[in-house]
This record gives structure tokens, C-alpha cells and sequence, in this order.
């Protein structure tokens, strides 16, 4: 009796094709910048034809979102995200602080990252995509460990938490993008303590 073929996987091929080209885009923006970052030189490097990249990217700041998205987010087994709530405040604000420096120093992933920044300047649709899909939903999770402190009596009741947020991650990242000094964890932990002492109830200020 004639051995049945088994059909192609199509789905597995198309993941197949779009991690090379994820994996692709990744490498070429560390390797040649973001201004010489092309399309053409990302389906070459991933052996597939420019209309496969065009069919499911509008544009190769989406394309190099999706590929930090994608890497970012490898090896969580679709846990749910949470900031480490030990009942220690500042000792979880500032593990969660010095993790973010490690990843901005990481040589892999600066030249993607700033370029991402930069093109969600530029690009509406991609910056809509961005806070949907990231910094919307990270923005939350770090709302909801300050939620905690409130109600453990850690953080002022009457706190705006969305500038709390701010107030603790915004100078960390500014750091990075401007350049203006080295980011170290030491820095990290300088931006909790001096957040902490205006975000704490007024009687536990000092």
C-alpha cells in the first residue's frame, strides 16, 4: 500500500519565515543603524521575497517593534506580568529599576530600541501601536504594585499614579536617550529614594 504524503505545514513555515525575519532585522539594525536598515536587506538576510515582509508590515519601524516585542517576550510561557511585591517598596522598585538599565545597556538591543523611539516620533500609527500593545499595558502593571503601596500605607493616598510612574521610570529612560551620563544601577537606585521621599505619606517623609 503506498505511503500517504503528509501535506506541508503551512503555519509552521510562515512562523518559520517570520522569525528569520524578525531575527534578520534585529541583527542588521546593530550591524548597519537604522538610517541604512532596509526591507530589501531584511528578506535577503532572511531568505524570503520583499512582499512576504510588506504583507504582514506596514513599515520597518513595525517590523522592528514586533521583533523587540517577540524577543522581549520569549521564554514567559504567557505568564502574567507583575512587578515583585515583596512588601518592601523601594527594594522592589529598585529590582525592577536595575533590570530595565541591563536591558537598555544591552548591545543587542540599543540600536533597535533607539530607533524604535525614534521612529514612534514620527509614525502616529506606530505610536498608537506602541502604547497599545506595550507601553499601555506595562504602564498598568506598574500602576498596580503602586496601588499596593497605597493601600499598605507606603505611598501618599492622595498620589496621581500615572505621574508616579513618571516620576520613577521617565528619568531612567531619558538617561539612556539622551546620553547625558553613564546608567548604572547605582543611578536606578538614586531615582527610587529621591521619588519615594515626595510619594511617601507626609508623615513618613524625611
Amino acid at each position: 500500500m503506498p505511503k500517504q504524503k503528509t501535506a506541508p505545514d503551512s503555519s509552521r513555515r510562515s512562523e518559520a519565515a517570520r522569525r528569520a525575519i524578525l531575527t534578520a532585522a534585529l541583527d542588521l539594525v546593530g550591524e548597519l543603524g537604522y538610517a541604512k536598515l532596509s526591507i530589501e536587506g531584511i528578506a535577503a538576510a532572511a531568505g524570503v521575497g520583499k512582499q512576504t515582509i510588506y504583507r504582514w508590515w506596514p513599515s520597518k519601524g513595525a517590523l522592528l517593534f514586533d521583533a523587540l516585542l517577540t524577543f522581549a517576550t520569549d521564554g514567559q510561557d504567557g505568564q502574567s506580568a507583575a512587578l515583585p511585591d515583596t512588601g518592601d517598596l523601594a527594594a522592589d522598585l529598585k529590582l525592577v529599576l536595575r533590570a530595565t538599565v541591563a536591558e537598555l545597556n544591552e548591545p543587542r538591543y540599543d540600536q533597535p530600541m533607539r530607533a524604535l523611539h525614534t521612529e514612534i516620533v514620527h509614525d502616529p500609527a506606530l505610536a498608537a501601536d506602541y502604547a497599545e500593545r506595550l507601553d499601555g499595558p506595562m504602564r498598568e502593571i506598574k500602576k498596580e504594585r503602586l496601588r499596593a503601596a497605597q493601600r499598605a500605607g507606603q505611598l501618599a493616598g492622595d498620589v496621581d499614579l500615572d505621574v508616579a510612574v513618571d516620576l520613577l521610570f521617565g528619568p531612567v529612560l531619558n538617561r539612556w536617550l539622551q546620553r547625558t551620563a553613564p546608567l548604572t544601577p547605582e543611578y536606578a537606585d538614586q531615582v527610587v529614594d529621591t521619588a519615594l521621599r515626595g510619594l511617601r505619606p507626609r508623615d513618613r517623609q524625611g
